[in-house]
């Protein structure tokens, strides 16, 4: 998908005058943002709230724009998804990681000359049932998530099994109205089946773990009002490479969505050690569309 486009994209759904069609009929910002990998959720952690705004006779879409940057990394991410009738989100996303000190480290340990790394997502989440804001129990999704890496060079350098890989999912989402300072909130778990390195941008399995292993993730989010949500999020990762040591993520975010067809997030992320780099802390931002 090509960055210009999408953005000349995002200007044109954020410039659409206010009596154009509606993206869609359910409540205000209850399709989430994007994740990195280009399903409904925060940044980090997919929701069980699919994309957009669909209703069960309608449709939706999104597009997404997103740049993490952190001490040594920086991470682009282009994504799209398609929301039908409220029961089945399909996404793509196109991760792109500049090595900025690690292909220093890369080049002298390994004699490699490569300062990117290129990873492709294609998601299927369906709503298996409930809904977010009436249903006692919340909402229930299960989606998956095929990655496929661009160029498995440095992976299988540092002992990575596979070029690709399949995540599972399984998570919950719940809005509880008024219960923090009068103020509405949204809690989500998610629960992932993974072999993915770093998300699968360093391969999947290794040279210590080559088989699946779950993982929980959360995310809680205040509405403060209709337009701005803050938040903190989790996210447990495997440890499958001796060379590369994997940490848990988390960030803090404030989410601002001020029209159906726009909404605007940024975070402080914590990734800690990333492939021998320590303690990689920075900053996300994300643009969305919706139509």
């Amino acid at each position: 998908m090509n960055s210009y486009l999408l953005a000349g994209l995002l200007v044109l759904f954020g410039a659409t005058d206010a009596c154009a069609k509606s993206p869609g009929s359910r409540i205000w910002a209850t399709g989430g943002v994007t994740t990195i990998e280009g399903a409904a959720g925060g940044g980090l952690v997919p929701w069980a709230l699919l994309s957009g705004y669909a209703s069960d006779e309608e449709w939706s879409g999104t597009v997404n724009l997103s740049q993490t940057r952190v001490d040594d990394y920086s991470l682009s991410v282009e994504a799209a998804s398609l929301n039908w009738r409220n029961r089945i989100e399909v996404s793509a996303a196109r991760q792109t990681l500049d090595l900025d000190t690690l292909g220093f480290v890369l080049k002298d340990q390994f004699g490699l000359a490569q300062d990117e790394l290129r990873q492709d997502v294609f998601g299927l989440k369906i709503r298996l049932f409930g809904d977010v804001l009436y249903h006692p129990w919340g909402q229930w999704s299960a989606g998956v998530q095929y990655k496929r890496q661009q160029d498995f060079t440095v992976p299988e350098a540092i002992e990575a099994r596979d070029d690709s890989g399949v995540d599972l999912l399984f998570s919950a989402s719940k809005v509880f109205f008024a219960s923090v300072l009068d103020r509405n909130l949204l809690v989500n778990g998610t629960v992932r089946g993974t072999r993915a390195n770093q998300g699968g941008l360093l391969g999947f399995g290794g040279d210590r773990k080559n088989h699946y292993q779950w993982m929980a993730e959360a995310s809680a989010g205040l509405f403060i009002n209709r337009e701005w949500l803050v938040g903190a999020e989790y996210r447990q990762k495997p440890d499958n490479l001796s060379f590369a040591g994997e940490n848990d993520w988390w960030d803090v975010f404030v989410a601002w969505v001020p029209d159906r067809r726009l909404s605007l997030t940024a975070a402080w992320v914590n990734l800690g050690d990333i492939a021998s780099l320590t303690d990689q802390q920075g900053v996300y931002l994300a643009l969305q569309g919706n139509f």
